[in-house]
This record gives C-alpha cells, sequence and structure tokens, in this order.
C-alpha cells in the first residue's frame, strides 16, 4: 500500500491593500492509495431589394483542427498502452486554436505573495523565467517531435488559515496581483493558468469572479479538489474533493466563454493524487471547447509518484494527463531527486501538462 504525503506548502500572505492572510502549513497530512443551431424565406415585394439574412454564428479566427492530425498525436501520447483506457476514444476533435495535444504544456507553479508556496513566487520574474526557460529546453530536447508552450500556473484563490469576514478560509487575489502575474507571462509570451482553491466556499461562488480574465485567449483554469472542503472542514485538516456534476459545471462555463467570445480551445487542469479527491469521473463531459486534463499532483519519491499516477491518472482516464515535479518535496526520500523528462516519456499514456513547484 502506498502513503502519500501531499501539501502546497502555505505561508502568510500580506496583502498591499493593509488585508493580511494567514496561510495553512499543512505539513503532516497524508493521502492513502492502494498502490495502487433555419433561416425563413420571406416574399420581397417586386422591386425590393433582397438582402442576405446575417448569420448569428461566429466564424473563429482560429485555425480549425485537421482531426487526422489530431488523432494520431493522441495515439502518440498513449505510448502504447496496452490496457485499452488509452487513447480515450470517446472524446471531440477539439475547437480551433487547441493546444493540446500539438504542444506540450510546462509551467511554474505558486503565488506572487509567497515564496513558499512555488517557484512562481520564490524568484524575481526574470529569474522565474530564466529557470522555467531551461525546464522548457530540457523537455524539447527530450522529446523534439513536441514543441512546449510554457506558462504560469498562478493561485488566484488561496485556501487560509483564517476563516475570514465570511468564514470560508479562502483568500481571493487583488486585481493588481492577478494583472501581475499576467505581466509576467507576458515576458516570454507564456499561456496563465488561474487557479482556484475553494476551502468552505464552492466553485460554483468563486469561478465566475475571474470571468474577466477567463474571457482572454490566453488565460485557462485550474481547480484544487485537495481545498474543496464538503465536510465543513478546516482546509489542510482533511483531503477535499470534487465531484463530476462540479467539473462539469467548470467545462459548462468554459465552454460557454469560449462561443460567446470567440476563444480557442480552454485548457482546464484537475489536481489530483487520491481517489477521494475525484469522485464519478465516469460522468465528466466531454466538449470540443475544453481539453480536460487530470494532473498528477502528489510528492514523494519516483517510484511513489508513479504508482499514485498509474493508479488514478491512468485506470481512471478522462482526456489527458499532467505530472507535477516539486523541487524541494519530491527530494525528501531516497534517491532524493526529481523525476526526468526522459522518465516520464516512458509512463503511459504520456504526460502533456507539466507542472513545477
Amino acid at each position: 500500500m502506498y502513503f502519500m504525503t501531499h501539501k502546497h506548502s502555505l505561508s502568510i500572505i500580506c496583502c498591499a491593500f493593509s488585508l493580511s492572510a494567514l496561510l495553512l502549513s499543512c505539513n503532516g497530512v497524508e493521502s492513502k492509495t492502494n498502490g495502487n443551431a433555419n433561416t425563413n424565406d420571406s416574399t420581397q415585394a417586386k422591386g425590393a431589394k433582397t438582402e442576405a439574412p446575417e448569420s448569428t454564428e461566429k466564424v473563429s479566427t482560429y485555425a480549425p483542427v485537421d482531426s487526422a492530425k489530431y488523432w494520431d498525436a493522441v495515439k502518440n501520447l498513449a505510448n502504447g498502452d496496452t490496457t485499452g483506457l488509452w487513447p480515450v476514444i470517446k472524446q471531440p476533435v477539439p475547437a480551433p486554436g487547441a493546444i493540446l495535444p500539438f504542444k506540450r504544456v510546462v509551467v511554474y507553479y505558486g503565488n506572487l505573495y509567497s515564496k513558499k508556496m512555488g517557484a512562481l513566487g520564490e524568484y524575481a520574474p526574470k529569474e522565474m523565467w530564466k529557470r522555467l526557460n531551461q525546464e522548457v529546453k530540457a523537455w524539447e530536447k527530450a522529446d523534439p517531435s513536441t514543441p512546449v508552450q510554457p506558462g504560469i500556473h498562478y493561485i488566484a484563490v488561496v485556501a487560509q488559515g483564517d476563516g475570514g469576514k465570511d468564514g470560508k478560509y479562502r483568500f481571493r487575489m487583488p486585481e493588481k496581483q492577478i494583472d501581475s502575474a499576467l505581466t509576467i507571462a507576458k515576458m516570454h509570451n507564456g499561456i496563465v493558468f488561474l487557479d482556484i482553491q475553494v476551502s468552505l466556499s464552492t466553485i460554483q461562488q468563486e469561478l465566475p469572479l475571474l470571468e474577466k480574465y477567463l474571457k482572454l485567449p490566453h488565460v485557462h483554469l485550474g481547480i484544487d479538489p485537495e481545498f474543496s472542503m464538503k465536510t465543513g472542514h478546516k482546509p489542510g485538516s482533511k483531503i477535499g474533493t470534487y465531484d463530476a456534476e462540479d467539473i462539469n459545471y467548470c467545462t459548462r462555463f468554459l465552454q460557454k466563454l469560449v462561443k460567446e467570445n470567440n476563444l480557442p480551445a480552454k485548457i482546464f487542469v484537475i489536481h489530483r493524487f487520491t481517489k477521494g479527491m475525484v469522485t464519478n469521473y465516469q460522468k465528466i463531459k466531454l466538449v470540443p471547447e475544453v481539453q480536460i486534463v487530470m494532473h498528477m499532483d502528489g510528492w514523494g519519491e519516483p517510484e511513489l509518484k508513479k504508482g499514485t499516477y498509474r493508479h488514478w491518472i491512468r485506470e481512471q482516464p478522462v482526456q489527458f494527463t499532467g505530472f507535477k515535479l516539486f523541487y524541494k518535496n519530491d527530494l525528501k526520500k531516497a534517491p532524493n531527486r526529481l523525476m526526468t523528462p526522459d522518465e516520464l516519456l516512458k509512463l503511459k499514456p504520456k504526460p502533456i501538462y507539466i507542472q513545477y513547484q
């Protein structure tokens, strides 16, 4: 039986608006795995000018996806998997402008207020990009056939140890901070993921507040079941959960934005490292406008991480997969090293989203 201890280390966040939020330090929280759209004709008066009816359907400004190339790439990601689970056959060809699976996304994760929540906040922007670009080059070398799209994964709603005025135990980042994250990404044409940790709030309450940012073509979504505390417990005391119903709500929200604003397909990342973090995965619905990534978010030694990936990502297929690497926590136990791109490319299926914390 595998045991994975996992935590986004949380520290004190000090807000520029005289607002401070005490974030959790969730060390010691353990999870267990078992290793495991008719036009009507109208009669025109004689001599009247006839005009063509206006189309109500918006024409995308992004290149349509070649379905043959898409399926070739999807099959390549399956990496010879013989379980019959990969590739996921019952999925739509994505909407125009889709990034996956034509590019591998490699991102730094964190929050600009904290150096302890990930590499994104640990380093000044120029240094952060220097380090991230080194990882990009390593992935391009390991898999020359798949270009890399760099980006940042920014925690826009953070689980915290203080209940706050409404008792929801989450801190919404001020817009100036989110704007700063977008500016940092722009330095190297990076895409942006806005991540939500709802705590005692709900995804239905938090997601609409980020709509203006998600209307931007280069901004995508991440959600963290770990901090979705449906039981009412404080975040960090137990591992939270999302159901397919919550995930489908997010998908519908993003799909509507894509259709109404002529956007390219959105990427939607869901963190996971236990069975209970995502329930009823078979009921997760796939749509052309949204590309879903189930992301292996646990830390530990290589064999432990591979076991978690195998049991909760590979064996419960949704669409695409991701894998997180922790610069510090992955080094705590022998062999005290990060997994390499070459190692991760041997996984079945190959992850197409890579996150460094």
